[in-house]
């Protein structure tokens, strides 16, 4: 679990969860590996229940079957997370169609998944994720997307959510119904949505790193070009110096 990852689900718990409310959470991978986000949800608001595909440390329910989770009721859940998860399933639209079936109507589900990293099998490693791709797979399920970025943060000041070369992806969605998702092809059009509606007022990469190259230029690349010009002008003064002695 990296500290980003971590930043993001917290993040998530404290804008869209209500300090007056009790919260089923349900965490899809919930296997310690290197911390989990259990420790977010340990206050008296929330039960909190861990699945995944193997028995270990932070798993409650293992289905007998990965795809099909007959233990777990139809709207049973008022939140579902999953982090750091879905690029170890080899078919994480299945497990989506899960996640929404035991999610109750108004429920929210929270996923973040890795847009870069290098492979790291657990067991397996399979897939990268940007934010129109968590737009889809809100559509697949017929879920209302609240929230979709790729490597973004919300302001300038949160250095630790940034990555050259670890980026993650995060969704943030809700159910507007009952029971299983139903996906209708007919008549479906692709409208993207804008960089505004999928992350608001959230920082981008690109700014991110526009502005710390500028304020780089500020304090180091001019103060340098000073003192290379300084020492240039003393240079030639030497120089100047030797000539006519």
């Amino acid at each position: 679990m990296h500290e980003s990852s971590y930043l993001r689900m917290q993040w998530f718990r404290d804008k869209f969860l209500n300090n007056q409310k009790n919260y089923k959470i349900l965490d899809v991978g919930s296997y310690g590996v290197n911390g989990t986000y259990k420790e977010l949800f340990n206050d008296e608001r929330f039960s909190y229940t861990g699945l995944d595909i193997s028995e270990g440390p932070n798993v409650d329910i293992v289905p007998k079957n990965i795809y099909e989770w007959k233990e777990i009721e139809n709207d049973e859940f008022d939140v579902i997370i999953s982090g750091q998860a879905f690029e170890h399933i080899e078919f994480f639209w299945i497990t989506m169609q899960e996640m929404a079936r035991v999610l109750k109507k108004d429920g929210l589900v929270c996923i973040i998944a890795p847009n870069g990293f290098g492979e790291h099998r657990h067991p397996v490693d399979c897939w990268r994720f940007f934010s129109d791709g968590m737009v889809a797979l809100a559509r697949w399920t017929n879920l209302k997307v609240i929230h979709s970025h790729t490597n973004c943060a919300p302001s300038f000041k949160q250095h630790k959510w940034f990555s050259l070369s670890d980026a993650d992806s995060l969704l943030v969605a809700q159910k507007e119904y009952s029971g299983k998702p139903e996906f209708n092809t007919d008549n479906y059009k692709c409208v993207p949505l804008s960089e505004v509606q999928k992350h608001q007022d959230f920082i981008t990469d690109k700014r991110y790193y526009s502005r710390l190259k500028s304020k780089l230029k500020v304090k180091l690349i001019v103060p340098l070009n000073m003192l290379f010009s300084k020492i240039t002008r003393i240079a030639r003064k030497i120089s100047s110096k030797l000539k006519n002695p």
